[in-house]
């Protein structure tokens, strides 16, 4: 049996509580006061279905890497889709399927087997299962667990990137933020209600566990397909977030989007746009939002575009049973208090 230092304890010389005060008197190694090591930030970026999170997230992880940033690019949406753009349409093994085939082989799933490269990106997909066979947010959840074990924690990265569906508000999908397993989130948005409506949910889920102790905050919001009606802008100064960078709702943007083609280059037309979103992206603080109430994010929006005015009636039982209602005698028994 050995101990710590150079204290070692052998059966018969030492009495064992002798040995443990020697080992109890060696004084701990010092404080390190050498400089931080490389701390990899883990960034979670959440949207509706459909507002642009993979266009956005595709191109901005290709721009990082092109500045010579170590990029990981995870898909945590059951569509996976995340990682289509950046492999030209291509879709990659999933880390849930291959997880399953893998198992029912008898074999371990390897890093090459859901992890792939382009011009100096990593990606994977999570994945999900299948239609009406399982919880998509629970996939997620076993889908960190298996890259835990493939030495999530140990690797050199100096961003993570996390795609998460902001619709979905069951346990999975709000892992990051519920569990601090990203330091900030990044909400996607458009000037549409739906798409703040979802933003705002995201910042009330974030307020809701930094009540509780948690540190996540948000960096603020990208605008994409912003076609300059203002009312995302509005959004982010009621509830407290910087805007990271506005995109266009643009026909050249729109096309070569819709043909897998990466516009994040250093060398296109819209480079300076994702070189000032790399760059907010990395600098902007985690900030705890002030999420408004539905009345406030309606308030946003002019009244013909949201229905404001509508007056709620009242539904009877005339209503609802397309005529007469027969008031029948109840069978509720009453006792006389004495």
């Amino acid at each position: 049996m050995s101990g710590c230092g150079n204290i070692s304890f052998t059966p018969g010389k030492l009495a064992v509580q002798d040995f443990l005060r020697a080992e109890a008197a060696i004084e701990p190694d010092p404080v390190s006061t050498s400089p931080p090591t490389k701390e990899t930030q883990i960034i979670a970026i959440y949207g509706k279905g459909g507002i642009g999170k993979s266009f956005t997230l595709a191109n901005l992880s290709y721009m990082m890497a092109q500045q010579g940033k170590r990029t990981l690019l995870i898909g945590c949406d059951p569509k996976s889709d995340t990682t289509s753009l950046l492999f030209g349409g291509r879709a990659c093994p999933t880390i849930i399927e291959t997880s399953s085939k893998k198992k029912l082989a008898g074999e371990d799933v390897k890093i090459g087997d859901v992890c792939f490269k382009r011009d100096g990106v990593f990606a994977m997909e999570l994945g999900g299962p299948e239609v009406g066979r399982g919880c998509g947010g629970r996939g997620i959840i076993h889908g960190f667990e298996l890259l835990e074990k493939l030495g999530f924690h140990e690797w050199g990265f100096d961003y993570v990137l996390l795609d998460f569906l902001g619709d979905v508000v069951c346990g999975g999908f709000g892992l990051p933020i519920a569990r601090d397993m990203c330091q900030k989130v990044i909400v996607v948005g458009s000037n549409d209600l739906q798409s703040l409506y979802v933003a705002n949910n995201v910042c009330s889920a974030v307020e809701y566990f930094r009540k509780l102790g948690g540190n996540v905050g948000v960096a603020g919001m990208v605008i994409n397909k912003d076609d300059g009606t203002g009312e995302a802008e509005a959004f982010c100064k009621s509830v407290g977030i910087p805007i990271l960078a506005a995109i266009p709702a643009h026909d050249d943007i729109r096309k070569k989007s819709a043909n897998y083609e990466i516009i994040g280059r250093p060398e296109s037309h819209w480079a300076p746009l994702f070189e000032g979103l790399a760059l907010n992206v990395a600098e902007a603080p985690p900030m705890r939002p002030h999420p408004l109430s539905q009345d406030q994010l309606l308030g946003l929006f002019k009244g013909d575009a949201v229905g404001r005015g509508v007056v709620l009636e009242p539904a009877s039982q005339e209503d609802m049973r397309g005529g007469i209602a027969i008031t029948k005698p109840s069978l509720e028994v009453f006792y006389d208090t004495v």
